[in-house]
């Protein structure tokens, strides 16, 4: 796992230019944090955003919280200063919006020379180039932007997001070929809990390593979906036991609550248990 080394269950979306934003993210208990300059950020607000973010971001406070910034794209007069200020911000990795080419990271990866690139997936072009993307050697990770989808694509919100399963499932082919983190976009009903839940609960079906948010009243639904349940480690230990029980005594095949479990299922236990220890160690 190249870049999946970590949780990534909750990443909210924080206004690179609001002083008292930035000072409450230091305390929230998320796994990552997007500093936003781009659509968070009006336009006159713009190069303002980039000395409070590098400032916020020099005083330090976030602890193990992964810090990513998005800047804005390099067809807009903000996107290249953007990404010389980050080159030298205190931040994690970069993120870039609306790509659809892996001619877009080769550019950005001109400026940033070390960090990790990510790369915005909110357009059919992009979801329909999700392969070479998801390929480039410094990309990490795909954060999915359904609110700019659903927009290109024309289509109506609906709980089951039916219109843009075919964008999301070709973005979640090429994330787990080339093993780099997803995100699943935002949820914006921001008071509704029970819709809230339903789509973390699909988007961790789907294979999302987690999911972008937009209000802090929103991270402890996304913890609680995107991390191992406590009847799923329980039944990782038991699957692993009695495979290697098994094993150990060159015996048949081993059963778990009445069902076969084979190599690929222990492979998935594991998975479940180093996830859920990780994220005891984010609280350390």
């Amino acid at each position: 796992m190249k870049h999946r080394a970590r949780p990534y269950r909750s990443v909210l979306y924080i206004p690179g230019s609001r002083d008292r934003a930035l000072d409450k993210a230091r305390n929230l208990p998320v796994d990552a944090i997007i500093f936003d300059l781009e659509d968070a950020v009006a336009p006159d607000e713009k190069e303002n955003a980039r000395a409070t973010l590098q400032a916020a971001l020099a005083k330090g406070g976030y602890g193990n919280r992964y810090k990513i910034v998005r800047i804005n794209g390099f067809e807009t007069r903000w996107g290249q200063e953007d990404a010389k200020a980050v080159e030298k911000m205190d931040c994690d990795a970069v993120l870039i919006p609306k790509v659809e080419t892996a001619a877009q990271l080769d550019d950005l990866a001109k400026v940033i020379s070390l960090k990790p690139l990510w790369a915005m997936m909110e357009t059919p072009r992009g979801m329909l180039s999700a392969q070479e993307i998801a390929a480039h050697p410094r990309l990490a990770g795909f954060v999915m932007g359904t609110n700019d989808l659903a927009k290109e694509m024309q289509t109506r919100f609906r709980p089951d997001r039916l219109p843009m399963m075919a964008g999301l499932g070709l973005c979640m082919l090429a994330a787990k070929a080339e093993d780099i983190v997803i995100i699943d976009g935002v949820y914006n009903a921001f008071k509704d809990t029970d819709g809230l839940r339903g789509e973390c609960d699909q988007g961790r079906d789907m294979g999302f390593d987690g999911k972008t948010l937009i209000h802090p009243s929103q991270v402890e639904v996304a913890n609680e979906a995107f991390a191992p349940s406590k009847v799923e480690i329980d039944l990782a230990r038991r699957q692993i036991l009695a495979f290697e029980d098994v094993e150990a005594k060159g015996q048949g095949v081993a059963v778990v609550d009445g069902k076969i479990v084979e190599n690929l299922h222990v492979v998935t236990a594991r998975e479940i248990l180093r996830k859920a220890e990780e994220i005891l160690a984010l609280k350390e």
